[in-house]
């Protein structure tokens, strides 16, 4: 493993300056010399030697806090043992090093290397507190109007209060905890986040504000504040960090101004960095973010990073450039681009797995649902977040579009559109409720579309969108199941048990809010209005809300999770499909994929954002 035990802590009294380094360096030459013998047998004996010179030790914090008294024989053999143990660990560690490859051993100290740096700059592992200043420019809409038609005010209120109750639940049973069971009443976690903490809450800031639940966000900022931890020994998902962590700090500091979730948003991001040390700069799925070492999931096909995975973080990295100064977030997702416009695709469609060391395809499995949706959908984004600037990503996305049209939509006997997935080129006739997205998304890009395909996409949008919505009217509990069918005389509803629970997801929903957006067709309203009756029906409970196993029961079977996407997602866009048009404007922001809206970045000065004379 490598040498991280041996780099000074995060703490801020927990490193020498250089000159007190060299000053007990002389003093204890020829103990260490004897000590180091073998380690100059090595490739590179620099990143152990700075690991012994660099690390903490009491002295070095006695230092640092102006407490040392220059003598004491006590404090001289506390000292002595202390380097002893230094030396001993180091000396284990050079023979675990000489057992490794040259390559590993020169991207190791690379790390170390780089790790040293950031250390140096600041306590959190970044440099976050010498952040360039931003001038904060609140972009419109952050807030809207109270509708003026009172059932949908009503509606809107409803929402809110289902909000209310949910986060209610998470604040006296879980706080602090990633997400809610709401039946046992405890914290939750999966192993996405590994040790970190607080998803929900991050999660749930920009709805908080969204609704005006003021006194709650403030009390959630502070939670951030002292309580959000990036400096842990643990493995998480870049993809769930991403969406959930980083677009929710960015959100919320949009969306008020505090500069703390700036800070923080850069410190996370920092700390992702590493996930792209790969021979083509496509990442890893899983990072350590303290050692930095990443991964890919062991299911995933040769070894291979997940289309939906690498290809959702270019919302949130290049806002991550734009409030740090600094280009090379922006770098790393515009070099997947590049990899992926040197491949051949087949029939033009984008398999869902990537070897990130040799840049090839792994098992050609094509699916706009699960494994690749949200790649589409960013790609889009990309274009409209840069104010329509960026040509190659909507070059790529209505190219995308077409090659999924033609392979992959398909209407059933009864006459549903749906999208199928692509195995090796053979279609399984299954559709996710992940890829219910998708009409959203098609509606979004429609006013864009090239040539005269503008009301051919949105009549395709609103033909998912019925899809979307018979997969909830068909069941018994009025809510989608996980992925359904058009096989064996079924339309519509999934056969499989597996296939048949209901976690709270939001796709369906997004899909009815891009709708009425963009259509004000009033079904899109009342589609969303029976959802929340199956909602507040079925998954409601005491303390929060729950999913569903079976979707076709007579009576709910809770799976005790409530899903941190519930309050990101699901509640805010059920909220602005009865708000008006100027909440949150398409024209203004974008949404990433666990709906936390970026604002456009905007290449000129012709639009003027509100100016906040508040923020703190």
């Amino acid at each position: 493993p490598p040498v991280t035990k041996l780099l000074p802590s995060a703490g801020p009294t927990s490193s020498f300056r250089l000159t007190e380094r060299f000053i007990l360096l002389l003093v204890f030459s020829a103990f260490i010399t004897l000590c180091f013998g073998a380690i100059f047998f090595l490739p590179d004996s620099s990143k152990l030697l700075s690991g012994v010179f660099f690390h903490s030790s009491a002295v070095e914090t006695n230092t640092r806090t102006g407490t040392v008294s220059g003598s004491g024989s006590a404090n001289d053999e506390k000292i002595l043992a202390k380097i002893r143990k230094d030396h001993e660990d180091a000396l284990t560690e050079a023979k675990d090093t000489l057992q490794k490859r040259p390559e590993e051993i020169k991207q190791e100290i690379l790390k170390e290397k780089e790790k040293v740096l950031r250390d140096s700059l600041g306590p959190d592992g970044g440099d976050v507190d010498r952040l360039p200043p931003v001038e904060y420019q609140r972009p419109p809409g952050a807030t809207g109007q109270e509708p003026p038609d009172p059932r949908t005010r009503e509606r809107r209120a409803k929402v809110k209060e289902m909000m209310q109750h949910s986060w209610g639940g998470y604040k006296r049973y879980a706080w602090g905890a990633n997400e809610l069971r709401p039946i046992s009443k405890q914290g939750h976690s999966s192993n996405l986040f590994g040790g970190l903490k607080g998803a929900n809450i991050v999660d749930a800031l920009d709805t908080l504000y969204i609704m005006e639940m003021y006194e709650d966000f403030d009390e959630a900022t502070a939670w951030v504040e002292k309580n959000l931890d990036f400096s842990l020994n643990t493995e998480v998902s870049v993809f769930e960090v991403n969406i959930r962590f980083v677009g929710g700090l960015l959100s919320a500091y949009y969306l008020s101004g505090k500069d703390v979730f700036r800070r923080k948003a850069v410190e996370l991001g920092e700390r992702l960095l590493p996930a792209f040390k790969t021979s083509t700069g496509i990442p890893w799925a899983l990072l350590n973010l303290k050692s930095g070492i990443g991964r890919n999931w062991p299911w995933a096909s040769g070894g291979s990073s997940i289309l939906a995975e690498y290809g959702t973080l270019h919302l949130e990295f290049m806002h991550l450039s734009k409030l740090s100064g600094n280009p090379e977030f922006a770098q790393k997702v515009m070099n997947i681009r590049k990899v992926l416009e040197r491949l051949d695709k087949p029939h033009g469609l984008y398999p869902n797995y990537l070897n990130p060391n040799s840049g090839q395809w792994g098992q050609h499995h094509v699916s706009v649902g699960g494994l690749g949706d949200s790649f589409y959908e960013y790609l889009l984004k990309a274009w409209i977040m840069s104010d329509k600037t960026d040509e190659e990503a909507k070059k790529m996305y209505y190219d995308a579009l077409q090659a999924i049209e033609t392979n992959l939509i398909r209407k059933s006997s009864g006459g549903l559109t749906y999208i199928a997935e692509w195995k090796g080129g053979l279609l399984e006739h299954k559709m996710g409720h992940l890829t219910c997205f998708a009409g959203g998304m098609i509606a979004l890009g429609a006013d864009g579309a090239p040539g005269d395909q503008t009301g051919h996409q949105m009549e395709l949008a609103a033909e998912i969108a019925r899809t979307c919505h018979e997969s909830y009217a068909r069941t018994t509990l009025k809510l989608g199941p996980e992925a359904f069918r058009f096989d064996g005389g079924v339309e519509a509803i999934a056969t499989r048990q597996n296939e048949k629970y209901f976690i709270l997801r939001p796709e369906v929903i997004e899909t009815f809010m891009y709708m009425w957006r963009f259509t004000h067709d009033p079904k899109y309203r009342d589609w969303g209005w029976e959802a929340v009756q199956a909602l507040e029906q079925h998954c409601r409970v005491e303390a929060g809300y729950s999913g569903i196993r079976d979707v076709y029961a007579t009576s709910p079977n809770h799976d005790d999770v409530q899903q941190s996407f519930y309050q990101a997602e699901t509640l805010k866009y059920l909220y602005l499909l009865f708000s008006e048009d100027d909440h949150l404007p398409s024209d203004h922001w974008v949404f990433n994929t666990e709906a936390h809206p970026l604002p456009v970045i905007r290449r000129d000065s012709t639009d003027q954002p509100h100016k906040d004379k508040t923020a703190a």
